[in-house]
């Protein structure tokens, strides 16, 4: 079977919440400098097939968070504070004829939340997390009012996320259940995901994140623009194999790339990500 990467702002924004069902203790925090991109020139249609489309390119530089406000209360920011969207020119072999190519650069969404601590029994922890995506991106930018930088729409995802240590292993595993929902015609989520990690000598954590999205598909089909980014109605299963690899005690580097096994309504291409990451421990 062949596997292409998803990109959809769910898939570069809900699922990138670190630590599971952990809390970060007070005055603690996670804090990752990221690059996401993908360069696409296929498209999951409404039937879950593959097509060819004029080439798309979205490219996010961002800012990650999580601050530990109390024991059992964590602050969640994503910032996509440098955001290009793309669509190549279009010159035809026969009549020479040119369709000139589009851009829009601008922030994105914003993601804003809480992680609670509502568990911890032995090696088992829960975390239920309420996050918001704010729209500060543009959605009908470029010449042609079709690029985006955003969705246009403010939503709010509650998320529960069960781990577990299988201390003095180094390995972790995580299963999170959510539900997403969404404004201004745009069809409710719900959200699965299942990570497992392990702990390479204390140096490079190794890490497999599959995270699913399914449409309720109870939104207004007209009501939402998108070209294969923002789109309404987006399902995927992705799957995406990681590695944080640290450089110092408490600071690293850390690269992914993910493939989707299904989608509808999204670009599919590989889709790769960069980060640089520091850990604050008092």
């Amino acid at each position: 079977m062949k596997y292409k990467a998803a990109i959809v702002f769910i898939l570069v924004s809900f699922d990138i919440v670190a630590g599971g069902g952990w809390t970060e203790k007070k005055g603690n925090g996670y804090f990752k400098l990221g690059q996401y991109s993908i360069l696409a020139s296929d498209f999951y249609n409404p039937k879950g097939d593959i097509i060819p489309i004029t080439t798309v390119g979205y490219h996010a530089t961002s800012f990650y968070c999580e601050y530990g406000i109390t024991d059992n209360i964590t602050a969640i920011g994503y910032v996509p504070f440098f955001v290009r969207n793309t669509l190549n020119e279009i010159k035809f072999r026969q009549s020479g004829r040119t369709i000139a190519g589009d851009e829009e650069t601008n922030i994105g969404d914003l993601l804003v939340g809480f992680k609670y601590g509502l568990l911890q029994q032995g090696s088992i922890v829960v975390g239920i997390n309420l996050l918001f995506g704010v729209p500060l991106g543009e959605d009908r930018g470029g010449e042609g009012q079709i690029l985006q930088t955003g969705d246009g729409e403010f939503n709010q995802l509650v998320k529960v996320d069960i781990s577990r240590s299988f201390y003095p292993k180094p390995v972790y595993s995580t299963v999170s259940l959510g539900f997403n929902n969404r404004t201004k015609g745009f069809s409710e989520e719900f959200h699965y995901g299942l990570e497992v990690g392990y702990l390479v000598k204390d140096k490079a954590l190794l890490a497999l994140k599959v995270y699913g999205v399914e449409s309720l598909k109870n939104g207004d089909p007209t009501g939402s623009a998108g070209n294969g980014i923002f789109s309404n109605n987006t399902e995927y299963l992705s799957i995406t194999p990681e590695v944080s690899y640290y450089l110092g005690k408490n600071w690293g580097i850390t690269a992914g790339i993910g493939f989707a096994a299904r989608g509808e309504r999204i670009l599919a291409a590989p889709a790769y990500q960069l980060g640089i990451f520091m850990q604050r421990k008092k």
